[in-house]
């Protein structure tokens, strides 16, 4: 460059110099050599005409900078087809699509430049996950905003709609009405392009086995279920020292108390129902407050999860739709509930119906919008739940009540039970792992033998085989539990176990539905006598102190039955074979006349034969009948 005393008004506003300075590659040098010759312009009196000329240059300079810019990236896109984003990810094929740090674009054929917008911000699809029950694929989306990755999954079928793409725009991506098109076809393109490299992950919507895996044990498979659920399914992970948790148990079994015991051997036996063929089953622990319920449901919880308060633990204060949908999700581990007495009103309307359908195993099937089918909610585990009523309680039919296993909780389980909530709300999650790895060790064909033995053992003709069966999942479970895990010895005994068995006469709908009628019969007998001036429902026969039929007319008889929640005909059918009522053609009805009128009516008998338990009706006395109306 010409020396600065050289330089003249006219010499210092020409290109040469201009240029000769605007091509010094050092940013450094290039500021001093201009600010010299800002000094100079000031010497010669055309500063105002140099510094004009000197953001003129700027100006053409920052709009060369860019159009190189812009020729480098469509070069590069052209020739390579691959994204160009900063990041973690690998570079991926995008086919004619121009991917970098500043968006997704596309060429206008028409305009000849990038004008095809896909995304304004760096985004690509880097994992499929296929469901193992459905078959249905989901697919992971990583998008890059304010400088920071984020990955989402979702359904394949919103990333292949214009229409459904637009709902991710909640999650920040940008995406609207008018280029959610060309992010689609963005999309599918990089997915096509690169479906030898897009990792494809196996995934399940549930918890448990899944084939010979154990989720989440087993890393293999990864959980995608209904977000619902995260907080559960994050619930259900190793947490604190397994020695104290170890310890502290060992120090409750040592106890002896049945409650513990059982309860945990429960939470054990819901990975075993499905590998040894039984059904869902509820076992309940009943009993006053204080006593422990809580923290026993709590410990129980702690085997698998987190048991603290609005973690693993549920409760009733929920729909059967969510029952149904939480149970599906568990799949094969315990569902723990809370307080049967704080059931929202739906529940509390209907639990017999709640009993009936978590027992089932199987959802109700729902159609969709689009008129197909959804999958069925299937699970096969234990429900675990506490109250100060026996959950039977809720229930009338015999079948609702086989499928429960009640267990009465007594006075102080523990003698420090803010110690035992404190230890398993720090240690939690360990047993879970190491009962599941003892299981694979010993297989199947052992696991139902030590069940078969324990069934011949409780196999008794006056006790529910249903319950026999569900008790003998438990027992398995304690004593692969106790000699896996505890190592004390400590084994649920035979005799504690049967004591939650219910007999089959106690459970008996048509049994039960006998006993109600002689009850109801002995508490209304003015409604059987000629004397009192009241709705009469029949007479007895013969006539006198000791009758030996109940004839009750129909439509009476037919209101007893609804009242007690019995089916009629199954009892008429159960008590013809019985000999409890005559019959007549055929019918487990007879016509009586009575005050000059013929009716049909149910001659019930009021009295058993000593093969018949010798079950004896007598009239009950005036006193007698005031003490039952009272209670």
């Amino acid at each position: 460059m010409v020396p600065f005393d050289q330089l003249t008004a006219k010499t210092i506003l020409s290109d040469e110099i201009l240029s000769e300075a605007f091509d010094e590659e050092d940013e450094l040098c290039k500021a001093r050599l201009l600010l010299s010759l800002e000094d100079r312009a000031v010497e010669l009196g055309v500063k105002r005409k140099f510094t004009e000329l000197v953001k003129a240059y700027k100006r053409v300079e920052k709009e060369m900078t860019r159009q190189e810019r812009e020729r480098s990236k469509s070069q590069v896109t052209l020739v390579d087809n691959w994204t160009n984003f900063d990041g973690p990810y690998e570079r991926m094929q995008c086919r004619s699509w121009v991917a970098s740090e500043e968006g997704v674009y596309n060429y206008n054929s028409t305009a000849g430049n990038l004008d095809v917008l896909a995304c304004y911000h760096p985004i690509l699809p880097v994992e499929r996950l296929k469901n193992l029950e459905t078959g249905e694929e989901q697919i992971r989306i990583a998008y890059k905003r304010n400088g920071r990755w984020e990955e989402i999954i979702v359904p394949k079928t919103m990333v292949t709609s214009a229409s459904k793409i637009v709902a991710l725009s909640g999650r920040g991506i940008a995406v609207t009405s008018e280029n959610a098109k060309n992010l689609v076809r963005y999309l599918a393109d990089v997915e096509n392009a690169n479906d030898a490299y897009i990792n494809v992950q196996y995934s399940s919507s549930k918890l448990g086995w899944i084939r010979k895996d154990f989720l989440p044990y087993d890393t293999e498979i990864i959980f995608d279920g209904d977000s619902r659920f995260r907080q559960v399914f994050d619930s259900v992970s190793p947490h604190g020292n397994w020695d104290l948790w170890l310890n502290h148990v060992r120090g409750l079994r040592l106890t002896g108390r049945m409650e513990v015991k059982f309860m945990m051997a429960a939470s054990f036996a819901s990975i075993l129902i499905a590998l040894l063929g039984g059904l869902p089953f509820f076992v309940d622990l009943w009993g006053e407050t204080e006593g422990g319920k809580t923290v026993t449901l709590m410990l129980a919880a702690s085997i698998w999860a987190n048991p603290d308060e609005s973690r693993y633990i549920g409760d009733f204060k929920t729909t059967d739709v969510a029952l149904e949908a939480k149970a599906d999700m568990l799949n094969h581990l315990p569902m723990i509930l809370d307080d049967t007495s704080k059931s929202s009103p739906r529940i509390r309307d209907n639990f017999e119906g709640v009993v009936y359908d978590l027992c089932s195993g199987k959802g109700k099937s729902r159609s969709n919008k689009d008129l197909g089918i959804n999958r069925e909610n299937r699970w096969k585990n234990c429900i675990l739940t506490n109250g100060e009523r026996p959950l039977a309680s809720y229930v009338i039919q015999g079948g609702a009540i086989n499928r429960i296993l009640e267990v009465e909780c007594k006075e102080k389980v523990y003698e420090d039970p803010q110690k035992t909530a404190e230890v398993i709300r720090r240690n939690y999650g360990m047993a879970g792992p190491r009962f599941v790895q003892a299981v694979k060790e010993m297989g199947t064909e052992a696991i139902r033998e030590i069940q078969n033995d324990f069934l011949q053992e409780l196999s008794n003709d006056e006790k529910m085989q249903k319950q026999s069966l569900s008790l003998s999942i438990v027992l398995t479970a304690d004593r692969i539990a106790t000699d896996r895990i505890f190592e004390d010895g400590k084994y649920i005994s035979l005799e504690e176990a049967s004591e939650v068995l219910i007999d089959r006469n106690e459970l008996s709908d048509n049994e039960r539905c006998y006993q109600y009628l002689l009850d109801k019969i002995a508490m209304n007998q003015q409604r059987f006598d000629k004397e009192t001036k009241t709705e009469k429902w029949g007479i007895m026969e013969p006539a006198g102190p000791a009758p030996e039929y109940a004839v009750i007319f129909n439509p009476a008889f037919d209101e007893l039955c609804r009242s007690g929640g019995f089916s009629r005909k199954s009892f008429l059918s159960w008590a013809a074979r019985k000999g409890l009522v005559q019959t007549q053609g055929g019918k487990t009805t007879k016509t009586k006349k009575v005050a000059g009128n013929v009716y049909r009516c149910v001659f019930l008998r009021l009295k058993r034969d000593e093969e018949m338990d010798q079950y004896e009706f007598r009239p009950l006395s005036k006193e007698e009948q005031e003490v039952l109306v009272f209670d």
